[in-house]
């Protein structure tokens, strides 16, 4: 008896193993670019993965968390080494990002639809500065790679300097709330 309910157990823990899986995201594989606009230009950069997990049943997404270093903010357009080194402390001070105060931004999973031709839509809560908002987009999987775009509404996070939502009378100095998040995972 005792073997027939050791051996029920060993079956039910290679099936659970078998239905879910949690995979890293790979930091050093993974890219994440943004882009932000203003009138007569823009600024893009990267931002570097911390760490994080998608968790599959079944080959479908179930569950996930990613973490950013928004400490890492970079700008890759600007040329000129002290207008890019400003551009970046700018990002990172309290007018936007204030990465003292939040060093990290986070994304999580809290639903899934199931993959067709490649391509699921996910819902998760972003938090941004401390204020957390729930989104979907669709994401495109290529073997282990998963990818897609964000388009952000930085007002909905306190990200102010700029913003016509928070200032009037800004004519040419606006720089657009929605900021656009080029996102490829390697898992």
């Amino acid at each position: 008896m005792k073997t027939i309910i050791f051996s029920v157990m060993l079956l039910l823990a290679a099936t659970l193993s078998v239905s879910a899986q949690k995979s890293e995201i790979a930091p050093d594989k993974s890219v994440v670019t943004w882009t932000g606009n203003k009138i007569g230009g823009s600024h893009y950069g990267g931002i570097k993965v911390q760490s994080g997990y998608i968790e599959f049943k079944n080959g479908d997404i179930t569950d996930g968390n990613v973490i950013m270093d928004m400490k890492s903010i970079s700008d890759f357009d600007l040329k000129d080494e002290s207008y890019n080194k400003k551009l970046v402390e700018h990002l990172k001070s309290d007018d936007f990002f204030g990465v003292e105060k939040y060093p990290t931004s986070t994304f999580k999973i809290t639903k899934a639809s199931k993959f067709n031709n490649g391509k699921a839509t996910l819902t998760g809560v972003l938090t941004i500065k401390g204020k957390s908002e729930t989104i979907f987009f669709d994401v495109t999987k290529k073997g282990n790679i998963y990818s897609t775009q964000l388009k952000v509404d930085r007002s909905k996070f306190d990200v102010r300097y700029g913003s016509k939502s928070f200032f009037d009378g800004l004519g040419d100095k606006v720089i657009d709330d929605i900021f656009i998040l080029d996102i490829q995972f390697v898992l």
